[in-house]
């Protein structure tokens, strides 16, 4: 079975030129957690700890109540079809934030008004890449 990724490396996925964000913002609260909210808690407790498939995953696990159990099938299951990579998230659309890839395919995101972002952006030796815009 082919197994299908998500993951870049090397690689910073930038705010998409259609974004009403000037900022990097916080997905807002609602009462079932929406996948932003969740992508955006993972990714900026652990930064740097996770690929793209881990966090498409562990959210796809959590909005399915899936136990522990039933993790490995679920992750080949939902990788032998090709899956929205990141640059399709309201991280970058929506709400005003980078994504960075390291060279091992670790995530961290950067609002677009940090230093790091521009640090980013300016990298000669990263890949850079935008978020799919929300309007044709």
């Amino acid at each position: 079975m082919k197994v299908h990724t998500t993951n870049y490396f090397d690689t910073f996925i930038e705010v998409a030129e259609d974004t009403k964000a000037d900022s990097g913002t916080k997905p807002p609260t609602k009462e079932k957690k929406t996948i932003a909210e969740m992508q955006y808690e993972l990714i900026v407790k652990n930064p740097y700890k996770y690929t793209s498939d881990d966090i498409l995953f562990q959210v796809f696990t959590d909005r399915n109540d899936l136990t522990k159990a039933e993790y490995k099938q679920a992750r080949e299951q939902l990788f032998s079809k090709g899956q929205a990579c990141l640059r399709a998230s309201s991280l970058p659309k929506r709400y005003g934030f980078g994504i960075h890839f390291d060279s091992n395919g670790k995530i961290a995101i950067y609002g677009m008004e940090t230093p790091e972002y521009e640090k980013y952006t300016a990298d000669k030796n990263l890949k850079k890449i935008k978020a799919i815009r929300s309007k044709k």
